[in-house]
């Protein structure tokens, strides 16, 4: 793998982080504190191409590849990570799954208001009692004529009150994962009920949603994939969710060492800055190697992606390690701050309550864990 960045990839960094510096850095305390972000950034990112990276031209895509949408994530993890959250969700989970499973009218449908940022889109998979246990989903869809009605409930649902549409994971068939399928059902539907959660611990500019669906009717043609291919759709998708996650995880981790070598840099102690004090030294040079350590991890991943090679593995180790290490140098880098790290005015709390939801959601780290010990065991842990 060539670790050097193309002059296009450098290029559109740099943009990405021009824009977001500009755009969004100076609002996010105020979009924290509200619990919203200002949807108005969700059209001008599409003008960048922020959702449209990896998607072909002809689906009003950049055509671009995996790597340069992992920076693009990287620089939303490092502005605020709700907003990395819209994009990944809705151009990743959403529309990488439209791309890779849907029909041509299903693709022409959705993706040009996707990747424009015209529409929103989520996924919407984990429910009150299945997270890790997704292959045994409750929400059921059964035939009525020619048409699908689908019944259940969802949680923690990304974009959910804001989104356009919704991928629904329904059981079609038997129990287990060969039971499930995959639904694409405008959020509009009669039916379909969507209440916002309030009060989490971080991510808190992004809607997380409740999503109800009571007898929502759609015809066979929403359906996304065959009957009982569902789950494998959703699984394929977060193999590439995770990779987009240990970007902004590392996104986060580069953060937290900006703030943390300028805050120590300027602020003195004893006559002299606390930067020049060893175990404020011992706290930097721990987070730029995971900086470093998490990049390269989801680097290679990516690059498998574009390869077209086996990632599954890959992905799993870098998202695993990229959103500990975003726990750890939000942690080390909130005790340089002393007490200002933690109050609002200053990042670094920030940084810490959102990456600890990165340890959980898209596969816990002890899911995370599994995947990579089956992978060198052969053994399947989850039988």
């Amino acid at each position: 793998m060539d670790l050097s960045l193309t002059d296009e990839q450098r290029a559109f960094q740099a943009v990405a982080r021009e824009f977001l510096d500009r755009e969004v850095v100076p609002h996010r305390t105020e979009w924290d504190r509200r619990e919203s972000v200002d949807t108005a950034i969700v059209p001008e990112l599409g003008k960048l191409g922020f959702f449209g990276l990896t998607f072909p031209e002809e689906y009003g895509g950049l055509g671009g590849d995996y790597v340069t949408y992992c920076l693009a994530m990287e620089e939303l993890g490092r502005a605020d990570s709700s907003i990395r959250g819209i994009v990944s969700v809705s151009a990743g989970l959403f529309g990488k799954s439209v791309l890779a499973a849907g029909t041509e009218e299903q693709k022409q449908a959705w993706l040009p208001r996707i990747c424009s940022g015209e529409a929103l889109g989520c996924f919407g998979l984990t429910e009150p009692d299945t997270g890790s246990d997704a292959g045994n989903l409750t929400t059921r869809a059964r035939r009525d004529g020619s048409d699908y009605l689908i019944s259940g409930q969802k949680i923690f649902i990304t974009n959910g009150t804001w989104a356009d549409v919704c991928i629904v994971f329904a059981r079609t068939g038997g129990p287990g994962p060969k039971g499930v399928s995959a639904f694409l059902v405008p959020t509009d539907s009669p039916g379909f009920e969507r209440r916002e959660i309030k009060g989490k611990l971080g991510l808190r500019g992004q809607a997380t949603a409740e999503l109800f669906l009571t007898d929502v009717r759609v015809p066979e043609s929403a359906r996304l994939g065959a009957e009982g291919e569902g789950f494998r759709i959703a699984m394929q998708t977060l193999d590439k969710g995770r990779v987009s996650v240990a970007a902004g995880c590392t996104g986060i981790v580069q953060g937290c060492l900006e703030e943390v070598v300028r805050y120590t840099t300027e602020r003195r102690q004893f006559g002299r800055p606390i930067a020049s004090f060893q175990l404020v030294q011992e706290i930097i040079a721990q987070i730029s190697v995971d900086a470093d350590a998490a990049r390269l991890l989801t680097w290679r991943a990516a690059d498998l992606v574009d390869r077209g090679e086996s990632f599954g593995t890959a992905a799993s180790k870098a998202k695993y390690y990229a959103s500990e290490a975003a726990v750890r140098a939000a942690n080390s880098g909130l005790q340089a701050f002393g007490g200002y790290g933690y109050i609002d005015e200053y990042p670094m709390q920030k940084y810490l309550r959102d990456a600890r939801v990165m340890t959980l959601y898209e596969g816990t780290s002890q899911v995370q864990k599994l995947l990579i010990g089956r992978a060198e065991t052969g053994i399947n842990a989850f039988t």
